[in-house]
């Protein structure tokens, strides 16, 4: 029995099965079933069923999963306490809004090689509501989405905000200069965040009020599509205005002087809290650091 075999027993507990494990490790899965077969073997018991769907525990098995737990716990104390940071190997799951994509994220990735050249980083781009339930599910280490997460088992460090404003070519500002926001809002589809998400259930409830029902919404799960939707003259756009005011400065695009602008978004860097690996709370705090260093 050594470190190895019990590290790539949790890995296979925590991601429920040996493929995405051997992902995680850059391995192959055949690689990581003898790892765990040698463990068994060193001990003399069975620690996984695998004749059901998944990997299942056995009674064995969860008993050394508590154990293993705190063995790793103890692991990664010393290497906080006492060993190198900067040669501390790992990986790090992180799930990101797109809209951190971009703004400070190439910033906190830079940052993070430099402290930890030797952890890996596994990135998933998706809308909150999915980083909210891949992150309880332990799927991912941190997430930095829409939030905070309002779970027991969650910590949530507060992120700056993005305001939120009304963009369009010229074309159409020269049409809202002529008209009223009811006769603009009902020609041109409002283009912004995906169906469900926060902004776009706040946007659709208040262009409903203030202009009935021929305001018309395009959602996108794609922060990118809907930047150049609104380039492109398909619609008026609620956006960012970090991101946003880099096509408004080449003149690609323009601010509309609209009365109502939607809630600004609040973002959180957001993991499990009972987490044992310091590297996760670490990552977390470098995250929240380098986004207030950017929007200053």
């Amino acid at each position: 029995m050594n470190l190895t075999q019990i590290k790539t027993f949790l890995w296979v507990v925590k991601l429920g099965g040996f493929r995405k494990a051997a992902e995680i490790h850059h391995t192959s899965q055949p690689a990581i079933s003898a790892r765990i077969s040698a463990l068994e073997d060193s001990l003399g018991v069975e620690l996984l069923d695998r004749s059901q769907s998944g990997v299942q525990l056995t009674k064995k098995g969860q008993d050394l999963l508590e154990y293993a737990e705190q063995l790793m716990s103890l692991v990664d104390t010393i290497q906080e306490k006492i060993g190198n940071s900067y040669e501390h190997e790992s990986v790090l799951r992180i799930g990101v809004s797109e809209t951190i994509v971009h703004s400070w994220l190439p910033r906190f990735l830079a940052r993070l090689r430099e402290i930890y050249p030797r952890v890996d980083v596994e990135l998933s781009v998706d809308v909150s509501t999915n980083l909210r339930d891949a992150l309880i599910s332990h799927s991912l280490d941190l997430a930095f989405l829409m939030g905070p997460i309002s779970e027991y088992s969650i910590s949530n460090l507060d992120l700056p905000s993005f305001p939120l404003s009304w963009y369009s070519t010229k074309h159409i500002e020269k049409s809202l200069i002529s008209s009223d926001a009811r006769t603009v809002f009902s020609q041109y589809p409002v283009i912004t965040y995906a169906r469900n998400t926060r902004p776009y259930l706040e946007i659709k409830s208040e262009l409903s009020r203030q202009y009935g029902t021929k305001a018309r919404i395009f959602p996108s799960n794609s922060l990118s599509a809907c930047l150049q939707m609104v380039q492109d003259g398909v619609g008026i756009g609620a956006l960012p205005k970090l991101l946003a005011s880099r096509l408004e400065k080449n003149g690609e695009i323009v601010e509309l002087d609209v009365p109502w602008h939607p809630s600004a978004l609040q973002f959180t860097v957001s993991y499990v809290s009972n987490s044992s690996n310091w590297l996760i709370k670490s990552a977390a705090e470098l995250a929240q650091s380098t986004a207030n260093s950017t929007s200053m």
